[in-house]
This record gives C-alpha cells, sequence and structure tokens, in this order.
C-alpha cells in the first residue's frame, strides 16, 4: 500500500493539472471501491473548481469551490494518473479507457485524470470542507511525521511507558499519520534501533533522535518520488526510485551495508507485517 512519500509524490504530481481548474465532467463508472461513493457524486464534482489539493496522512484530499472537500485514498493498487497537456510542457495523449478506470476527471485545462484500481481497495467520499477534520478516517490521526507538531518532546510523552515494540509503535497512526512499513523499517536501521525494542524502554534521547531520522528518510523517499514495489506509480506513469536506496526493506539474507558489520539482514514478523533489520546494527 502507498505511504507517504507515494501519496506525496502523487499529490505533487496532480497538483499542476488540479489546482485552480475546474472539473468540466466526472465519470463514475461504478458505484462503489471499498466503500460505496457518495451520493451524486459526479453530479457533485461535476462544475467546481479544485481550491487546492493537499494530504493528510495517506490521503490526497480536494478542496472544492462549492465548499465540500474529496478524499481519495489509493489503496492497494490504485493508481492517479495524468493525460493530455494542460501546461503546453509535454504531451501524454490520452489512452483508450481500461477495464479499471472507475473515476475520471475530464479538467477544463483539457487534462484527464484516471483513477484505476483492479482490486478495488482504494476509496473516495465527499465531506463539507469546513468540518474535513472530523471525518472519521481523519479524525483518529496522529501529526504529521513532517510537522512541527511531530517532535522530540511529543514521541517521548508517547512512548513513555509504552509496553509495544518500537516498530508497532511507530506504525499505529493514531501516534504518527502516513507512516507505513517500508519507512519505519527504514528509519528504525538509520537510527540504530532495534525494531523488537519496547518502545517505552528506549531512553529518551534515542527516542528524540528518531524524529529527524523519519523526517529525512521520507524527504529523501519523496525527492526519489516514492518506492515502486508492485504497483505504484507517480502521476506521469513513471515509476518512483527510492526502492533503489533501501538498506533493509526486502534485503533478507543479503549482508548489512554498514561498514565492517558483517551481519545479515534479518526478517521476522510484528503485528502480521514483515521487519526487515540487522540485529548487529540495531540494538
Amino acid at each position: 500500500m502507498p505511504e507517504l512519500p507515494e501519496v506525496e509524490t502523487v499529490r505533487r504530481g496532480l497538483a499542476p493539472a488540479m489546482e485552480g481548474v475546474v472539473v468540466e465532467r466526472a465519470d463514475v463508472n461504478r458505484p462503489d471501491l471499498r466503500w460505496p461513493f457518495p451520493e451524486r457524486m459526479a453530479e457533485r464534482l461535476t462544475g467546481q473548481r479544485v481550491e487546492r489539493l493537499r494530504r493528510r496522512s495517506k490521503y490526497i484530499l480536494a478542496d472544492l469551490s462549492g465548499g465540500e472537500t474529496l478524499l481519495i485514498h489509493l489503496g492497494m493498487s490504485g493508481r492517479m494518473t495524468v493525460s493530455g497537456d494542460p501546461l503546453g510542457q509535454f504531451v501524454h495523449h490520452h489512452p483508450m479507457p481500461q477495464k479499471h478506470d472507475h473515476v475520471v476527471f475530464h479538467m477544463a485545462n483539457g487534462a484527464r485524470i484516471t483513477f484505476n484500481d483492479p482490486r478495488r481497495f482504494g476509496a473516495m467520499d465527499l465531506m463539507p470542507t469546513a468540518t474535513a477534520e472530523q471525518h472519521k478516517l481523519l479524525a483518529v490521526l496522529g501529526p504529521e511525521p513532517l510537522g512541527n507538531d511531530f517532535n522530540e518532546t511529543y514521541l517521548i510523552d508517547t512512548f513513555r511507558g509504552r509496553a509495544t515494540p518500537v516498530k508497532t509503535a511507530l506504525l499505529d497512526q493514531r501516534i504518527v499519520a502516513g507512516l507505513g512499513n517500508i519507512y519505519v523499517c527504514e528509519a528504525l536501521y538509520r537510527a540504530r534501533v532495534s525494531p523488537r525494542r519496547k518502545a517505552g524502554q528506549i531512553s529518551a534521547g534515542r527516542v528524540g533522535a528518531l524524529v529527524p531520522v523519519i523526517r529525512t528518510v521520507l524527504t529523501e523517499a519523496i525527492e526519489a518520488g516514492g518506492s515502486s514495489l508492485r504497483d505504484f506509480r507517480q502521476a506521469d506513469g513513471e515509476l518512483g526510485y527510492f526502492q533503489h536506496s533501501f538498506d533493509v526493506y526486502g534485503r533478507e539474507g543479503q549482508p548489512c551495508r554498514t561498514e565492517g558489520c558483517g551481519a545479515e539482514i534479518r526478517r521476522i514478523t510484528q503485528s502480521g507485517r514483515s521487519t526487515f533489520y540487522c540485529a548487529q546494527c540495531q540494538r
């Protein structure tokens, strides 16, 4: 499933084609994805100007001129791609419709935004912009890891007394929003913290040091266009490249990249997910 860097990469790719532009027509080609689409969704989107395209956790939020916000979740296999040439810079001809093109936005600038989702785990919803943060999917989220509210003091206070492994704690969206399996594994490796360690038993100094490491990993991943493992594509259809920089994720049995270490990367299962780490470097 796309994590924060992948969703942010898609948002940035969509923004030039969507922000400030009117949706001339919206085609909704099925009644549901993970859950039913909102009533009259195509009608409610048609004629609306996209005032702002933003991200919260792993959700893309499009604030519309009529006072509603469209929430988009890519799910396991969802892609949002841009075709046409709205900026007059590149030629991306509109492709022939595909079987799993479930929602299509025809923009007034000539762009076409297509939401394609073969496995149909994605989702869309409409809600009043004024109360968007109260939506059931957003109200439970913790602070953004790249925002000011996610800081050393916050994480130290939040981890205090917790008996869950630090890997599990960082995946808890109520603690920090948008982190997923890939980037938690990579951040813990860089911070030299074992994913097995209980969050409440890690020293305050080491917990605090996790914050800048997490931010650096996410920033580097965004700059690389995210990680493409199976289905993820950027808004222009290109692959992300951060997977080529993985230190531990997916590298079970391969040598640790720390000079002089000599150990192999291990894989264990935590909360039903694979964790990759170096037992020698991460304590």
